[in-house]
């Protein structure tokens, strides 16, 4: 990824820390960052977090988007809800790097209530840095596509 590639960044009230040290460790490696919240740690539903964040990266106001509840799993099913959006929920490097080249996601998702941070980061650097593969895996999925279709 070029450090003109757009990150939106959006979580619930799990740990709002560790997405605003994510937005800022993403931000300087160069990344466009744009962090939809929430800023306070009253408690917020994280569907609402998963589609916003999904939205814009459907709408191409964003390339690449990172979400963050307490297992990851909650948030990133509903951005796999908005159509044509590959969500995975990581917790480790090798699942990141996989979703990117097999799965073309352009979202990771991480619990953080899970794992540290860390660790986090590593994920974060896994996915940002991995590019998609294509052949084979190209026509997987155009076959995931399919789907929503």
């Amino acid at each position: 990824m070029t450090s003109k590639t757009r990150i939106v960044i959006s979580s619930d009230h799990a740990d709002i820390g560790l997405r605003q040290r994510i937005a800022q460790y993403v931000a300087d490696k160069g990344f466009e960052v744009t962090d939809l919240g929430p800023n306070t740690a009253e408690s917020t539903h994280y569907p609402k977090h998963g589609e916003e964040a999904a939205r814009v990266i459907a709408a191409g106001d964003a390339d690449l988007g990172i979400l963050i509840c307490g297992t990851g799993q909650g948030i990133m099913m509903a951005a796999n809800k908005v159509k044509g959006i590959r969500c995975g929920v990581c917790s480790d490097v090798f699942s990141a790097k996989m979703i990117r080249a097999h799965n073309n996601a352009q979202m990771l998702s991480m619990g953080a209530r899970v794992i540290g941070e860390g660790l986090a980061l590593e994920i974060v650097d896994a996915f940002l840095a991995t590019e998609f593969e294509g052949g084979r895996h190209g026509t997987r999925v155009d076959m995931i596509t399919a789907i929503e279709d």
